[in-house]
């Protein structure tokens, strides 16, 4: 669990990247199940799918390893992560380009799925906006979008109890106290949490039909929608 100090170009904290979603994430290795199989309702054996935020490798892996004929662009902005995605992948890694930088320099498809996991939080409100409505763009008609990110309700006390629920759950799987609770104050002051009714009204501005809720994990959320 990072206190966010840049921890996606600290070579030892990337090296140690792959430990901390099945930890600090309830029910990521199932979250990430039914992403695959979500991808997988529409798009074709020979899909080309759009990864957005694909550094570290861990969902590219699960899903070249669920579709062998699936073929992968990804794009993260962290230069150690995809180095980091590349050696995850070893010999899937043929399969996918990995781009550095945002959306604007994924290539424009189209794209038979799409994928954007434990990212979308780290961007601002416009941010995410934009880079809803790039991946649409990229999207052939009907291809599912799926994403999962910190969403939780934000009315009185209801944001500190959730994220008091999530450093007792990283607590829960190992991470030290003093370090859950720096990160939890990290998370709180740095990232862009929405309420999940925020959180779907993007992906429905940005023209995605049949939004639909398929995770919740304590304070994290997940959706598909369609193209």
């Amino acid at each position: 669990m990072s206190d966010l100090a840049d921890p996606f170009s600290d070579p030892q904290a990337v090296a140690r990247y792959a430990e901390g979603p099945p930890r600090i994430v309830p029910g990521y290795e199932g979250m990430l199940r039914m992403t695959t199989l979500l991808l997988a309702e529409r798009a074709p054996d020979d899909a080309r799918v759009l990864v957005l935020g694909a550094g570290g490798g861990l969902e590219l892996k699960a899903f070249a390893q669920a579709h062998p004929g699936w073929t992968f662009d990804g794009v993260d902005p962290a230069a150690e992560m995809l180095r980091l995605a590349e050696r995850m992948l070893g010999p899937l890694a043929s399969r996918a380009a990995l781009h550095a930088g945002y959306i604007d320099d994924a290539p424009m498809g189209p794209f038979d799925a799409a994928a954007c996991l434990l990212t979308m939080h780290f961007m601002t409100l416009e941010q995410r906006r934009q880079a809803v409505a790039e991946v649409h763009r990229r999207l052939r008609p009907g291809a599912a979008f799926v994403l999962a990110h910190l969403s939780m309700p934000q009315g009185e006390g209801e944001r500190a109890l959730w994220l008091s629920r999530y450093a007792a759950f990283a607590v829960s799987s190992g991470i030290e106290p003093d370090k859950a609770a720096s990160a939890i104050a990290a998370i709180d002051a740095r990232l862009t949490i929405l309420t999940p009714d925020q959180d779907e009204a993007i992906l429905r501005d940005a023209g995605f039909s049949n939004v639909s809720l398929f995770y919740t994990g304590f304070t994290f959320r997940g959706w598909v929608g369609y193209a």
